[in-house]
């Protein structure tokens, strides 16, 4: 039977999707995403795999897509990222099987997809990509999706993704930021260059970006026409949030970890979730913070889970008839709910700067200095340097190691 293609695609295979649950790194897993379905996403992506990694290391594939089957967690969309035709079309080869399509990356703007020359550092590369979806489009038995990043300008976005069309391409996600939009800069997405893929090719667009609530979906859809609405941020602060819900915190939480001791995952991500889902309520539980930053076990985890809610229950017991939330909130802490992310000039409030000052920093400070702006540290190097004064953190000073030959990153005894 021929593979389906484009609107068909779409239609039949991925059930007419228009609820969407971003691939997330360390954070998509199984169990999140059965979580997520229970709560009204109907399709999902596995996170970002390495496909050069996920080709040579049989442990990685079974943690990552060949483990326990689990009919309900489809349909499915693996992701990968690669920068070479044919080991990203031999690692799609082993993962067909288990999905319902396969994603090529164009999206990830982080200093990792930099130095791994993936994500949204290919977007200038159209020869390459053009090979790439050619020959997976050609040899495998699902079709092939790409996710991508815009351009500043709209006309190049447009021919961008009518070449990704052209080469076969056959459901296309754009997240209205730019690869620079990212971290504290990350602003407003822009749903104008979403509208204009949309209108400019003839293969289903799913928008990614602005998301927070069901209200952000269906105006999305309304604004630019889209097939389906992808959600990443907004979706783990409310796994709800294509019901249309913003339900108790603790409910998502014990829900979550039902579903991890059936289908377990690294204790890392577990922490992660928890971190994102009671966001609100560790600013102000600081302790329970720290506590849940240092635990090494799930049934730790479950504890401060546990602390936590009981400390919630005792706040509504002693509520106020007419109190409101503070900090600015819509709900109260307990409350799932999204995190606005602060822009810059938040962010240099916070660090107590002027938010005209030249050295705003954030959350990617490391990577700016990458990029040859050193002049100020992040707050990590800061403290390294008032703990040895003589530390230097000139790169040209750090020692050179020997590179490996297959992915590019630094060698070491497994390569």
């Amino acid at each position: 039977m021929p593979k389906l293609r484009g609107e068909a695609f779409w239609r039949e295979t991925l059930r007419s999707a228009h609820y969407v649950v971003a691939p997330m790194v360390d954070q998509s897993e199984l169990a999140w995403r059965l979580l997520s379905r229970r709560h009204g996403a109907q399709l999902c992506y596995t996170p970002m795999l390495h496909a050069q990694v996920f080709l040579r290391d049989a442990n990685y594939r079974r943690e990552n897509l060949y483990g326990e089957a689990c009919p309900e967690d489809r349909p499915l969309i693996v992701q990968f990222c690669a920068n070479d035709p044919e080991v990203f079309v031999q690692a799609a080869l082993l993962a067909q099987d288990y999905c319902d399509a396969i994603d090529l990356n164009l999206g990830c703007p982080q200093m990792i997809a930099k130095r791994g020359h993936y994500g949204a550092f290919l977007q200038e590369e159209w020869d390459l990509l053009q090979r790439m979806i050619l020959l997976a489009n050609e040899r495998l038995s699902v079709p092939i999706t790409c996710k991508i990043r815009v351009f500043p300008e709209i006309d190049k976005t447009v021919k961008y993704a009518q070449m990704l069309e052209k080469a076969g391409c056959q459901l296309l996600t754009v997240h209205g930021r730019t690869k620079e939009q990212k971290g504290p800069l990350a602003g407003v997405a822009s749903w104008e260059h979403i509208q204009a893929v949309r209108k400019a090719v003839s293969i289903p667009v799913f928008a990614n970006g602005n998301i927070q609530c069901l209200s952000d979906v269906e105006e999305c859809i309304r604004k630019t026409g889209v097939h389906g609405v992808m959600s990443a941020e907004g979706n783990l602060h409310n796994p709800a949030l294509f019901e249309g819900r913003n339900p108790l915190v603790w409910e998502m939480a014990e829900e979550y970890l039902e579903i991890v001791q059936k289908y377990p995952c690294p204790l890392s991500y577990v922490r992660a979730h928890l971190f994102k889902l009671w966001h609100h309520t560790l600013q102000v539980y600081q302790q329970l913070r720290e506590e849940l930053a240092k635990v090494k076990t799930l049934e730790g985890i479950l504890d401060v889970n546990r602390e936590l809610k009981l400390r919630c229950q005792e706040e509504i017991a002693n509520q106020k008839e007419g109190e409101k939330p503070k900090e600015g909130l819509p709900f109260f802490h307990w409350i799932c709910q999204p995190y606005i992310r602060p822009g810059p000039k938040e962010r240099c409030k916070e660090n107590g700067a002027s938010g005209t000052e030249k050295g705003v920093r954030g959350k990617r400070a490391l990577e700016e200095e990458e990029d040859g702006n050193s002049e100020l540290l992040s707050k990590n190097k800061q403290k390294k340097k008032l703990r040895n004064p003589n530390k230097s953190f000139d790169p040209s000073l750090k020692p050179k190691y020997a590179k490996c030959d297959q992915c590019g990153n630094p060698k070491v005894s497994q390569c």
